[in-house]
């Protein structure tokens, strides 16, 4: 009996142990094919959507897609009064699409953006125009950096609900003689580092002015004290006689008026730098993201406030002589520079500070232009006094000779300022 069972159970373990082995051997080729297929399934699918992917966007396919706001776009929920990101299951009737775009990392590319309905465009919630229905609006990035001086805008599309029917695109312009490029995968975006031109400008400046001054307070002491003395400004009686009055145009004197000159063109720089735009700089200041553009900048304002200062100078030679005030014109246009110097100084170093301190802070045109116009009120003020001391003169040709060389030109200076 027990032969027969192990003469029995021996071929039926055999049998066993090659179907297993079979079965082993036939799980191991399936599998080992699956993965063969899935590796290469890696690779053909992506070639082949390579190869599909539409390499043209905007007017006649004539840009190439640098960045898509598809996944981007953020809605305005009244719930959590707040914009929160674009949820299709949620959002799909919504009929504004809102976005921020990077101005400052993208500059020399160019905004696409169409809609399949008529809609509008607006900008940090301000309408800029009319959208047109299936037609491309290609606005530059450089252009709008200029225009809004800030890092980045708000851009707002109002028309016909759902992505679909929205499209906004970062994209850069073909060459003709450029060969196809093929993306290979939307999702990857290589943008510069951005650069704090500003800053780097405004640190350099702030040794630059330390070194003038210096250099000014080594060589030309005297004057140094005399020009950055507050008791000698508020005095009524002005020496006439002092080579700083009797000799306007000396070189020492300017010197002084180059120093204020360099001041005066850095306190624009600064201001600039903080989205707030000085008179028509805008079209001045930043053509290039670069520390050798804003360095040329800041020489050319610095010419331009020193030929103001000299035309200051020749404008009181000219009224002086019509109202016959000619022994006023020395001390008038020394207390100029002097009160000048002694304010913009003082300005410049509180600015310094705060913008060093307070990196974050949000900047107001209000800031700047209040201390100036007190400033300059409170110059006219010292000047009306300080002429009446030095000539007797009615007051009405002394109000009126203040009026055309001190008012008017403030007048017209806050009207085109900040």
């Amino acid at each position: 009996m027990l032969n027969e069972r192990t003469s029995e159970t021996v071929p039926q373990r055999m049998l066993k142990k090659r179907t297993m082995s079979g079965a082993i051997r036939m799980v191991a080729l399936f599998l080992s094919f699956n993965l063969h297929c899935g590796t290469v399934s890696l690779f053909f699918p992506s070639v082949s959507l390579a190869q599909s992917r539409v390499i043209g966007i905007g007017p006649d396919n004539r840009y190439y897609p640098v960045h898509n706001f598809r996944d981007d776009f953020q809605v305005y929920d009244e719930g959590a009064k707040a914009y929160i990101p674009y949820i299709i299951e949620q959002h799909a009737d919504q009929t504004a699409l809102s976005s921020y775009v990077d101005l400052e990392s993208n500059r020399h590319y160019s905004l696409l953006i169409s809609t399949r309905q008529d809609g509008y465009l607006f900008i940090n919630a301000a309408l800029k125009r009319k959208l047109r229905a299936d037609q491309w609006q290609v606005l530059s990035i450089d252009s709008l950096y200029r225009i809004y001086r800030q890092p980045e805008i708000f851009l707002t599309i109002y028309g016909a609900p759902g992505l679909d029917n929205n499209q906004l695109y970062i994209g850069y312009p073909k060459s003709a003689t450029q060969k196809p490029v093929v993306l290979s995968d939307d999702n990857l975006s290589v943008r510069p580092r951005p650069q704090a031109v500003y800053h780097n400008f405004l640190g350099v400046g702030l040794l630059f002015l330390l070194a003038t001054h210096a250099f000014l307070f080594t060589v030309y002491r005297r004057a140094f004290q005399r020009f950055y003395s507050i008791r000698d400004l508020v005095s009524l009686r002005a020496q006439e006689e002092s080579f700083l009055i009797s000799r306007p145009l000396s070189s020492v004197n300017m010197l002084f008026t180059l120093n204020l000159s360099f001041m005066i063109a850095y306190l624009i720089v600064f201001v600039q730098s903080r989205n707030l735009e000085v008179f028509a700089s805008r079209t001045l200041l930043l053509s290039e993201q670069r520390f050798g553009w804003v360095a040329s900048e800041f020489l050319l304002l610095s010419g331009i406030a020193f030929m103001s200062l000299l035309g200051k100078y020749v404008a009181l030679e000219v009224f002086g002589g019509l109202y016959k005030l000619q022994d006023i014109i020395n001390v008038h246009f020394f207390k100029l520079i002097q009160s000048s110097l002694l304010f913009f100084t003082f300005l410049t170093l509180v600015l310094a500070v705060v913008a060093y301190n307070t990196p974050a802070m949000a900047w107001s045109g209000k800031a700047i232009l209040l201390p100036l116009l007190g400033f300059y009120i409170a110059r006219l003020a010292l000047l009306y006094f300080v002429i009446r001391s030095v000539e007797p003169i009615k007051n009405l040709y002394l109000f009126s000779y203040l009026c055309i060389v001190e008012l008017i030109p403030l007048i017209i200076g806050l009207r085109f300022a900040l």
